[in-house]
């Protein structure tokens, strides 16, 4: 089956803020599927903050994108043309060979998924790394407690929107969330279920969150760095514990950013600082899985996205993303003729 496929690559390494001249749009036509193999049409793409990094030519738990080459990113696509037993044409899969139209890719490189208990692009955000991110986060990382009082930053984002959601499930008696404005304020209130919600944007960090919290914080799920993860320090309680997910307020910076000045406190305060990476953490898949599934189910759990149409548009849907423009987890769905 011949078919041609458009692909992003980057062709320079970013200075700060990505710029379009960094990226070219590529057309290739894909051999076809060797024995073992399977040529899978993408049609949703995952985009995440933890792309920008991976354009830096520096060590990291994930290698850098290669210069001139495809990029790659979580992706669900059909099968549509196998030259293997174990995963047949029309079997829905998820794989990591993103920001490209048609992939071929080994029969152990893709994961079939069941979209009877949730569509497709689901296993891209909350029943895929996004929602295994925030559970694992909250269980293993810095366990909620029943009663506990938990802070999340970009809460309105694809994890934190999770994450305040699944803190309520574990028994928190009260859910902070911050988000960039009033409209996402009023979403984490009224949609995602949180207690309390702090427009970053209003300034006056540690005061919003102190009048959230007088009580104090237990658990901090980072998502943002830098004033964030200060205000948390400030504000934490006695043997506090806060997962290190993401610093996104720091990821476009070309010069290193200071630490918090805070920090001495997490002495004194016996604070627990664990950084994570879903890697290590997939284990629990199984289990969020099941969970998640049900709660989706019963409506019990909110999951939104933010919808872009077509490959070209990939990029602005990454920078609108790094920028905050999104609610939920944000996707690339790719139109299919035919």
């Amino acid at each position: 089956m011949t078919v041609d496929s458009r692909e992003w690559r980057l062709i320079a390494r970013p200075h700060g803020e990505p710029e379009p001249a960094d990226f070219e749009l590529a057309t290739v036509t894909p051999p076809d599927p060797a024995p073992g193999q399977v040529l899978v049409r993408n049609d949703w793409l995952s985009v995440d903050p933890y792309m920008r990094g991976r354009m830096n030519d520096v060590e990291s738990y994930i290698p850098p994108f290669g210069l001139g080459e495809a990029m790659t990113g979580g992706a669900v696509g059909t099968v549509i043309a196998s030259a293997a037993d174990t995963v047949p044409v029309g079997a829905v899969v998820s794989h990591f060979y993103g920001w490209r139209e048609y992939a071929v890719l080994d029969a152990a490189a893709v994961q079939v998924v069941n979209t009877e208990i949730a569509p497709a692009q689901a296993y891209l955000g909350v029943l895929g790394t996004t929602g295994i991110t925030a559970y694992a986060g909250l269980t293993e990382v810095a366990p909620v407690k029943p009663g506990d009082v938990v802070f999340i930053s970009g809460a309105a984002g694809a994890v934190g929107s999770i994450a305040g959601q699944v803190a309520k499930r574990l028994g928190a008696a009260k859910v902070i969330g911050s988000a960039g404005g009033p409209a996402k304020t009023a979403r984490l209130l009224e949609e995602f279920g949180f207690d309390h919600a702090i427009d970053y944007r209003a300034g006056d960090l540690v005061g919003q969150l102190s009048a959230a919290a007088p009580e104090g914080i237990d658990v901090y799920f980072d998502n943002v760095g830098g004033d964030h993860l200060d205000a948390a320090l400030r504000t934490m309680n006695l043997r506090g514990r806060i997962a290190l997910c993401g610093a996104i307020s720091v990821y476009n910076d070309t010069e290193p950013a200071p630490g918090p000045s805070s920090l001495p406190l997490a002495i004194g305060k016996r604070i627990t600082l664990r950084g994570m990476n879903v890697g290590d953490h997939l284990h629990q898949a199984p289990e969020w899985i099941g969970k998640a599934a049900g709660w989706l189910a019963e409506g019990a759990l909110h999951a939104e996205e933010t919808v872009v149409d077509g490959i070209d548009q990939a990029l602005d849907a990454f920078t609108a993303m790094m920028s905050g423009a999104n609610t939920g987890k944000m996707l690339v769905r790719l139109p299919h003729n035919g």
